[in-house]
């Protein structure tokens, strides 16, 4: 659901409970859209976390720490200025409003008492946060707006603060249910969730569903009775009395809805840490997502560029399939000079192949030319197909291999289950001369470098128990690389999909003869971790690891083996 006026009241009254004279401390502005003030209070520290992003904007306690830039911003700098050593007075909103002003009190430079305001206003993106002194004049804000880029009010320094306007009534200061059903009357063309959010602030339409099912109510037909029970319960949880009453609880994966429960303590924290593991897992997911996919865009037009790399390849390689010809021709029109009239201008000759039988062959002439410059323009053309013939066959190879190689970080990039992942694939194709160019031109955001022993531990890989022997499963390249090259003995099994992109599986073997339904069911696991996860009957080789070799200069992951077994087996998820 959204982060409404109901959760901003209970967020609210959670914080009055532990920061109320408290004493900012640290002030951090990790990005554009967030600060973090550090809070101590009560023998506690404390770290506020306030997000104005257009999507993910709240308020709320934090335990996550986030990496903050060099060089602090100038609005991290003037609050550092104003409100470190300011204690808390109180922390409000108003009605549902998604507004929340904290008052804090503290000593200037001379030693004088004096007030000021942090105004956070959570209305999507309009969201903001402004500092007001004690006339409620703005001394600065997150974003500045004024009515030319329009804006209703003028968010600029000097300026004085304007509540922001609305619309809608207050759900708070209703006084009946007949004063309720008359407003929401208006909205007679919506649904009756519609009509409720349109008329009253800071009621979300996830909440009026949740409350809907909650009560076993219909929304297309819904009675006078029906909006009695409504309003009843609509006030027992929005009447402050009750708010300790209140939980929130996943509905799914993606969102969370407001769940019910008795005698919750308001001092119990619920709703600002459920908020921050909500938000903070969201981000993370979302984080991961975007650069996971802003190095796959890179992959796959670097792969894009050497598939159209190899087409032009292959139509060289299908003109130089005809070269012969062009030496024939040469040859053909070499031996036959003697017989032809050397004064004709001629478009083609048609002479003896003694190469096919003495069958008859149409050689076709530039009359511009004399017949003899015609047969050492063939013998030109083909000495310069057979060079391009060498060349062009080495570079076929070489661009195969990129490609096999750019598909396997495809590959990696897809079965990435979290940031970490991501990270060590960046670092991977940040050694190779293919990206170093385009990553430095790019904002894709750089890794700290890491030591040796660090890089060690990040080659940890999955591990899993299989009657009583124990399988690693590599999980990218340099992981692979890791695992088959230094990690594994020489006795160990390694167990990969037959031409097909994958993990490398190792077997531990302790020494022991290992019998061959252990064998089939490290190959079933070895086919579950590659592009043929989807397929059954997929045929994976294994050998010992002493059979296994990588050649000079080969990519990460590139190995070569001999001595190996190929069983076909159904991939299977290792539990």
């Amino acid at each position: 659901m959204a982060f409404d006026g109901i959760v901003t009241r209970q967020i609210v009254k959670e914080l009055n409970t532990c920061l109320i004279n408290g004493k900012i401390n640290k002030v951090f502005e990790p990005n554009k859209n967030e600060l973090l003030l550090g809070i101590y209070s009560n023998g506690k520290n404390y770290l506020l976390d306030i997000c104005i992003d257009s999507v993910n904007y709240r308020i709320n306690l934090t335990t996550t720490t986030k990496p903050n830039p060099l060089n602090a911003p100038n609005f991290c700098m003037l609050l550092r200025k104003h409100l470190i050593g300011m204690r808390i007075k109180c922390i409000t909103s108003y009605d549902l409003e998604r507004l929340v002003t904290i008052e804090l009190e503290g000593f200037n430079e001379l030693n004088d008492l004096v007030s000021k305001k942090l105004i956070i206003e959570l209305m999507g993106k309009h969201s903001n946060v402004i500092l007001l002194n004690e006339n409620d004049r703005i001394i600065d804000s997150l974003r500045h707006l004024d009515t030319f880029s329009n804006s209703n009010r003028d968010i600029l320094p000097a300026h004085e603060y304007i509540f922001p306007a609305s619309h809608k009534l207050s759900f708070v200061k209703l006084n009946s249910f007949e004063e309720f059903n008359d407003n929401i009357s208006k909205y007679k063309d919506t649904n009756i969730i519609d009509s409720i959010c349109n008329t009253y602030t800071g009621i979300s339409k996830m909440f009026m569903k949740n409350l809907f099912n909650r009560l076993n109510l219909n929304i297309n037909t819904t009675s006078k009775e029906d909006l009695i029970v409504l309003y009843n319960e609509m006030k027992k949880i929005i009447n402050s009395d009750s708010l300790n009453c209140i939980l929130l609880s996943d509905s799914n994966k993606e969102d969370y809805v407001i769940d019910f429960a008795n005698n919750i303590s308001p001092s119990s924290l619920s709703i600002n840490f459920f908020i921050d593991d909500f938000y903070s897992k969201k981000e993370n997911d979302e984080d991961f997502k975007n650069y996971r996919n802003s190095i796959l865009k890179l992959i796959l037009q670097e792969l894009k560029k050497y598939t159209k790399r190899l087409y032009n390849i292959n139509q060289k390689l299908e003109e130089c399939s005809n070269m012969d010809t062009y030496r024939i021709y040469g040859e053909l029109i070499t031996a036959n000079l003697y017989k032809i009239d050397k004064n004709e201008n001629l478009n083609k000759i048609t002479l003896e192949n003694y190469y096919d039988n003495n069958c008859l062959i149409d050689i076709p002439l530039d009359k511009s030319i004399s017949l003899a410059y015609n047969a050492k323009k063939y013998f030109k053309k083909y000495n310069k197909l057979k060079n391009a013939l060498e060349i062009v066959s080495i570079q076929k190879k070489d661009t195969a291999k990129e490609i096999d190689y750019l598909e396997s970080i495809v590959y990696e990039l897809e079965n990435a289950k979290n940031i970490t992942d991501v990270h060590n694939i960046y670092d991977e194709i940040a050694e190779n001369v293919l990206f170093k160019k385009t990553l430095s031109t790019t904002k894709i955001k750089k890794t700290k470098k890491q030591t040796k022993k660090k890089q060690e531990e990040s080659f940890t890989p999955s591990q899993v128990i299989l009657d009583g022997y124990t399988v690693y499963i590599g999980k990218n390249n340099k992981q692979n690389d890791y695992l088959t090259l230094k990690f594994a003995h020489n006795n160990d099994l390694w167990f990969h999909t037959k031409d097909v992109h994958g993990s490398h599986v190792i077997l531990k073997t302790n020494g022991n003869d290992v019998e061959q339904e252990i064998i089939n069911k490290c190959a079933s696991i070895a086919a579950f971790y590659s592009k043929a996860c989807n397929s059954s009957n997929v045929p994976v080789d294994y050998t010992f690891v002493r059979y296994v070799k990588k050649p000079t200069n080969a990519k990460p992951g590139m190995v070569i083996y001999t001595n190996y077994t190929t069983v076909n087996v159904n991939p299977i998820e290792p539990k």
